[in-house]
């Protein structure tokens, strides 16, 4: 969790008895909540109490352990994965066509693929917090789609990690995600289900 508040500049967690909280405050993500165990009587607890719009639950479990347990008025989204994978460094090179830039500020790295125009065609950005670093915002501009875009973008991100001193890559993934990360080597930790808080 400490990779990704630094990647997204969020506010430290918050240790809670569910888990951990952190207050975002953004419109439509006023706070996270990482709940490890999705127990029943929790879940249904957190949901009731729980009232401003825009607030996350990120549950460790599949959607079918968790939606019978919400209150009314929370949405669940598409199924997540919580993957990881033992870092190395294989550094990878931009395609013909394309120029890789890689960029660090404020403990977030960057790894962009850009086009001959100057364009992002691919991105992704991780965080590093001792031995692990955190895979965020990986993705790949329509246009540029199955040119093996993410794959560079993913290896330069490992080995980045990997030359500062990080052991572990954690990432959650889509289902697109997962897999072509399951290509790359990462393997599932964790189904992963998230859901948000409407407003009435």
């Amino acid at each position: 969790m400490d990779g990704w508040v630094i990647s997204r500049q969020a506010p430290a967690p918050v240790t809670e008895p569910w888990g951990l909280r952190v207050d975002v405050g953004l419109p439509g993500h006023v706070a996270r909540h990482i709940i490890p165990d999705a127990d029943p009587a929790t879940l249904t607890r957190l949901s009731t109490a729980l009232t401003a719009p825009g607030t996350w639950l990120k549950i460790c479990a599949p959607a079918d352990a968790v939606a019978p347990w919400l209150a009314p008025g929370w949405a669940v989204q598409k199924p997540e994965y919580l993957m990881t994978i033992a870092l190395a460094p294989e550094p990878a090179q931009a395609p013909p066509g394309y120029t890789l830039a890689v960029t660090t500020r404020a403990g977030v790295t960057v790894a962009r693929l850009l086009t001959a125009a100057g364009e992002v065609a691919a991105r992704g950005q991780l965080a590093v917090t001792r031995a692990t670093a955190v895979v965020d915002q990986v993705e790949t501009a329509a246009g540029h789609r199955r040119r093996g875009l993410g794959t560079v973008v993913m290896r330069t991100l490992t080995a980045t990690a990997a030359s500062l001193g990080a052991r572990t890559g954690v990432l959650v993934a889509t289902a697109d995600g997962h897999a072509l990360y399951s290509t790359l080597g990462w393997t599932l930790h964790s189904p992963m289900t998230a859901a948000v808080l409407l407003a009435p």
